[in-house]
């Protein structure tokens, strides 16, 4: 194949690993005894920093909704399940080539929700939620490259006749 394509399957590969890792690694605390939770994040991390400066200073300005999801526990499980499941569902679908457009819509939308919510720009604008997410995006809107199983779910019957399930495809 060209390079193009094995470029986008790099990409594919690396941030869906990303991405799995992640939901993994908390499903795995849950597992163990130790369950993750989003509320010490909403609580805690939600302020924001501006280069040098004080880190108990406040400058996003909708820490007080996240501080309030992160209050509710109702919410917060919510978010949990969200979280983890989101990030493994994402991961595999990126790494397969599965639902690869709706795959990186969802990363590109999960990382734009978690940089608005940290707002931190301590080390600068550039963190590794921007990164995931505008790759995630890419990946959106290229579509999934020739190494993907969106290239045989397009030729089945089913999807023929159901013409929107190829707006999710790559």
């Amino acid at each position: 194949m060209d390079r193009t394509s094995r470029g986008i399957f790099f990409l594919r590969a690396v941030v869906g690993a990303g991405f799995l890792f992640a939901g993994l690694d908390k499903f795995f605390m849950w597992a163990s005894g130790t369950p993750f939770t989003a509320g010490g994040f909403l609580k805690f991390a939600t302020g924001g920093q501006w280069l040098g400066s004080d880190p108990k200073t406040v400058i996003n300005p909708a820490h007080g909704f996240w501080v309030s999801l992160g209050g509710n526990a109702t919410a917060v499980s919510i978010i949990n399940y969200l979280v983890v499941f989101g990030e493994i569902a994402i991961g595999v679908a990126l790494i397969l080539g599965l639902a690869t457009r709706f795959a990186g819509v969802c990363g590109a939308l999960m990382m734009a929700l978690f940089y608005v919510a940290q707002m931190s720009f301590a080390t600068g604008p550039f963190n590794e939620q921007l990164v995931y997410g505008v790759i995630a995006g890419t990946i959106a809107y290229v579509g999934a490259g020739a190494y993907a199983l969106d290239s045989v779910v397009a030729r089945l019957p089913i999807t023929q006749r159901i013409p929107v399930v190829k707006y999710a495809l790559g």
